[in-house]
């Protein structure tokens, strides 16, 4: 019986020591099946989109004119910025203010309006005439 109950404790060390290796084999493998399934997403994502791609090239061409001119205006956003010039700084220069004028070098006359805001066509012919 020695013999017997020697195996019996041998075979319970081993399954003692092969379960300890499990549990710390666990969080290895979590990762494994997280990444595993990160790239099954990923897989899935580039089928989807080569779909679209074949489905639609004038889209897909569209974006990428989009995203080529954002990445244009970035830059001269950032070239603009390093050269001190901020959109929040006034721009040097002068202005005067013009008149409108008729033609014939009359000063505009002002027309009444109605209450949607625009002139009436009666109103707007009898200073034509004027």
């Amino acid at each position: 019986m020695n013999r017997i109950e020697s195996i019996s404790e041998r075979a319970l060390e081993l399954a003692g020591s092969m379960g300890d290796n499990v549990r710390q084999a666990l969080p290895k493998a979590g990762h494994l099946l997280e990444a595993g399934a990160k790239l099954g997403v990923l897989k899935t994502g580039a089928r989807v989109a080569g779909k679209f791609a074949r489905r639609n090239p004038a889209l897909v061409a569209a974006a990428v004119v989009g995203a080529g001119v954002l990445w244009f205006a970035a830059r001269q956003r950032a070239k603009r910025a390093e050269q001190g010039n901020s959109e929040s700084e006034a721009i040097e220069g002068n202005a005067r203010r013009v008149d409108a004028r008729r033609g014939n070098g009359a000063k505009r006359t002002r027309t009444t309006t109605r209450a949607g805001g625009r002139a009436s066509r009666a109103s707007t012919e009898r200073s034509a005439d004027t």
